[in-house]
């Protein structure tokens, strides 16, 4: 599977750029014991951080809050996925164990405060994932259950139309205990060097790989 970013994305952030990593054959279930107590710990830390500041005042959120704002998204209204994480954190509302693959995907979005999606490749269509701006009047129905307008959102695209976002995935292809296949998009801050997104991909992809078994490759893609 092949992932590009659209013009109507790179025109308002030239240095947008993402972590595609592609799993064969990986075991998803239950977090071990050891995801979970880090994912606690670090929540708990990140809580008292978090005393003194304001979750906007984080470089990661702020990038993103920007991004979204150069799309024509007001971030008040819309807030992106590592946003939401952080403010649930900062209320004390700890997140609870879904499964590996989700727990992981929130460890390391509050950990690179970067929003990342995770796709089971059995809910999609085609061979091409497109990211672009969402147009006008387009909607899907996503994991929080409500029809989302993703007109001036960021978006990933397959044959079948838009499917995950920053904001919120659709329920299209949610990943759980039945995944054999999946695909991950690590949307990076702009900031980040090529190489500096290439050991953070490469770094989630080790984890998840040794938590999950299976294969899995991984590439930095920019326009």
């Amino acid at each position: 599977m092949e992932i590009t970013i659209g013009s109507s994305i790179t025109s308002n952030t030239p240095e947008f750029k993402v972590g595609f990593i592609q799993y064969d054959n990986i075991e998803v279930g239950p977090s071990p014991q050891m995801l979970k107590g880090r994912l606690q710990l670090f929540q708990e830390s990140i809580f008292f951080d978090l005393q003194d500041k304001n979750v906007t005042e984080l470089e990661g959120i702020s990038a993103w809050r920007n991004i979204f704002k150069s799309t024509g998204k007001d971030p008040n209204r819309y807030r992106h996925s590592a946003e939401a994480l952080f403010r649930r954190v900062k209320k004390q509302n700890y997140l609870t164990t879904i499964n590996s693959a989700i727990d992981l995907n929130n460890f390391f979005s509050l950990q690179y405060e970067v929003p990342i999606g995770i796709y089971d490749c059995a809910g999609l269509k085609g061979d091409n994932i497109e990211l672009k701006v969402g147009d006008t009047g387009e909607t899907y129905i996503g994991l929080n259950g409500r029809e989302n307008s993703l007109e001036n959102l960021i978006v990933a695209c397959d044959g079948d139309g838009p499917f995950g976002s920053p904001f919120v995935d659709s329920d299209r292809a949610p990943v759980g205990g039945e995944t054999k296949n999946a695909v991950q998009i690590i949307f990076l801050n702009p900031s980040l060097s090529m190489e500096e997104c290439r050991k953070l991909t490469k770094s989630l992809m080790d984890m998840f790989l040794a938590i999950h078994g299976g294969e899995g490759s991984f590439e930095v893609v920019r326009e």
